[in-house]
């Protein structure tokens, strides 16, 4: 059988001396018979990538390996049987000089020396990986000492192999180490397309929900809409409270997910007036009790149209919640607090302001920020404090950016 002898893994004194010795007998001890290096089937094996076959071939530089080791005659005797196995090498002295070609050049595999002057071999592991992580390091060295081993493996190495070596092992334990790198190659290679075709697919059916939240939601709101038409007090009402409703959610800090579903929830949170008579819509003066309680049905009204709308669950939430107080004395459940959904809560300070800024048959409409004073007063029973805080920090922020307007014009 044919092995690689070692000097023992001396000083570097030693192993200069050897290397003397080493240079006279290297053809000898090193030296791959015509059946070891001639047979068509080791030739053929070396190139598929199958275990205990060869190399895998996914491209030239695959079956690229670099051979560490500042004996010069070891090295060369090594690049020179991998070289009959059909794979191509290069050499390097010493670690260092490892690490510069291979920052230029990518290799499928290294096969190194642990003990070599400067930085170590086992130094050398992490510093290569950090090159290239799909390299497939091996140490091939006459330190036959465990802690060293575990060192190195737990650094990234994929095989320990110590001097004198078969020749068939070494081969077996590259072909080992080049299998699993194509293997993990491979995984990673599959593991992008998976997650590419998710990413696709998550995307279409994003857009499809989109597409079908906006039919909808603008097949709901054209009813709205119709309804509004009949009222010139009411026209545009849906549509200011929902801009309102956004722009006080996002000035809360809610997630883009959340500004939406309050945005479309005051585009829908008057549909369920469709239900409720126009002669007590448009009444002017006050309502009975029998009155009352009939408009107010209009929130079951609207959750019921909107209910099949499963893809808008939370503005439907939200439109439920819109009529509730924040003391509890809101309809129709009579939730407090935190219990009314953050949508419904903003929705109720939005209509409450559009409601007193707006035009109706019985009054004028107030100005802006004598309605924001006027609410203030309702913090705590009717508004979240911190709807209501945010409320008013959107209207100033409107009033400021109109004030700047006028100047400029």
């Amino acid at each position: 059988m044919t092995t690689i002898p070692v000097n023992g893994g001396g000083p570097a004194s030693a192993k200069a001396k050897a290397s003397a010795k080493a240079g006279d007998t290297a053809d000898a001890t090193m030296d791959v018979t015509a059946s070891e290096t001639a047979t068509a089937t080791a030739t053929a094996t070396a190139k598929r990538g199958e275990p205990g076959a060869g190399p895998p071939a996914p491209g030239v530089d695959a079956a690229r390996i670099l051979v560490i080791d500042d004996e010069a005659p070891i090295a060369a005797a090594l690049a020179r049987f991998l070289r009959s196995r059909g794979y191509e090498t290069e050499t390097a002295a010493s670690a260092e000089a490892a690490l510069a070609i291979l920052a230029f050049r990518p290799f499928a595999a290294a096969l190194c020396d642990v003990r070599m002057p400067g930085m170590s071999g086992v130094e050398l592991v992490s510093r290569a990986l950090a090159l290239d992580g799909d390299l497939a390091v091996l140490m091939l060295t006459g330190v036959n000492d465990a802690p060293t081993a575990t060192d190195a493996l737990s650094r990234g190495a994929v095989d320990y192999l110590l001097k004198p070596v078969e020749l068939t092992d070494l081969q077996r334990a590259i072909e080992r180490a080049l299998h699993k790198r194509g293997l993990e190659i491979e995984r990673r290679r599959v593991d992008a397309v998976i997650r590419e075709e998710v990413a696709a697919r998550t995307a279409d059916l994003m857009a499809e929900q989109r597409a079908l939240r906006d039919v909808s939601v603008g097949t709901v709101q054209a009813l709205i809409n119709a309804m509004e038409a009949k009222d010139i007090y009411l026209k545009g009402h849906s549509e200011r409270i929902a801009e309102l409703a956004a722009s006080i959610a996002d000035d809360l800090g809610l997630d883009a997910d959340t500004v939406e579903s309050v945005r479309i929830a005051g585009r829908l949170h008057d549909v369920g007036k469709i239900g409720i008579r126009e002669a007590v819509l448009n009444k002017p003066g006050a309502l009975t009790v029998e009155e009352f309680a009939h408009v107010k049905d209009h929130v079951r009204i609207g959750v019921a149209i909107l209910a099949p709308l499963t893809h808008i669950a939370d503005a439907v939430t939200h439109v439920h919640d819109h009529h509730e107080h924040w003391d509890g004395s809101g309809y129709p459940d009579g939730k407090t607090g935190d219990a009314i959904s953050i949508g419904g809560r903003i929705l109720a300070a939005a209509d409450a302001f559009d409601a007193l800024t707006s035009h109706r048959a019985y009054r004028a409409p107030q100005p802006p920020i004598e309605v924001v004073e006027y609410l203030r007063q309702h913090v705590d029973s009717l508004l979240d404090p911190r709807v209501y805080d945010a409320l008013r920090a959107v209207i100033l922020a409107r009033k400021s950016i109109a004030d700047l307007f006028i100047e400029d014009v």
